[in-house]
């Protein structure tokens, strides 16, 4: 399966954000190499994205592994086919049933045209598909950076990202403010970049343990 981004500490926009900020080194020291997949079916991931809004991944995971269950494949078609009542008993609730099928009759009209989003600008991405009900800007900023693969791309929104900015920059204070947008000024024009290192920070359970110590040397990463 191809990738999306295969990020390791000699990888070359790993390298120049780990120059620009050292703290960010510590970073990657910790977190190591990652890998994102690339996905092919953007109704099923618009649509997957839609279920898990609001919910643990474990919950979203479910869920989703349901639908499949009842659809081989998630596409406009087989959501369409499916009732209200089969969709509740997977466990989608009704406001989500309402936007995955809203969404799959958009494209069934040719209202919404997947076709051209790759070719639009991360603005205009988001313009388009924040018009669909459901979909608001965190969405629309996941599949800029999970699906088109977008180098920068940073949701000051996104609650994870928040928390592991603080763990890195500010001794674990969870409150500061703007901390993530400051910070987020040194790492273009690869803020998606750091957001997946911070991401992952989170994921392997980094920002709940010790924050990094204050006054530590951070060993910067070097090239070949």
């Amino acid at each position: 399966m191809s990738s999306l981004f295969d990020l390791h500490s000699n990888e070359s926009r790993v390298r120049l954000l780990c120059s620009a900020d050292p703290r960010f080194s510590y970073l990657v020291e910790r977190v190591g190499s990652l890998v994102v997949p690339e996905r092919a079916n953007m109704f099923e991931f618009l649509a997957k994205s839609l279920i898990g809004q609001q919910l643990s991944v474990k919950a979203a995971a479910t869920i989703i592994g349901r639908l499949e269950e009842l659809c081989r494949d998630i596409s406009p078609d087989s959501i369409l086919s499916l009732s209200e009542d089969e969709l509740r008993k997977a466990g989608v609730s009704r406001p989500k049933i309402g936007y995955i099928k809203g969404l799959a009759g958009l494209i069934e009209r040719r209202e919404l045209d997947f076709g051209s989003l790759p070719d639009l600008a991360d603005d205009e991405v988001i313009e388009s598909l924040t018009k669909v009900k459901g979909i608001g800007r965190w969405t629309a900023e996941m599949f800029l950076i999970f699906f088109l693969g977008r180098e920068d791309v940073l949701s000051l929104g996104d609650a994870g990202l928040r928390r592991a900015v603080c763990w890195l920059y500010e001794d674990g204070i969870k409150t500061a403010p703007g901390v993530l947008e400051r910070h987020g000024e040194k790492w273009r024009p690869y803020r998606t970049v750091a957001s997946l290192y911070l991401w992952e920070a989170v994921n392997r359970g980094h920002v709940k343990g010790s924050h990094p110590p204050a006054g530590e040397s951070i060993k910067m990463v070097e090239g070949e």
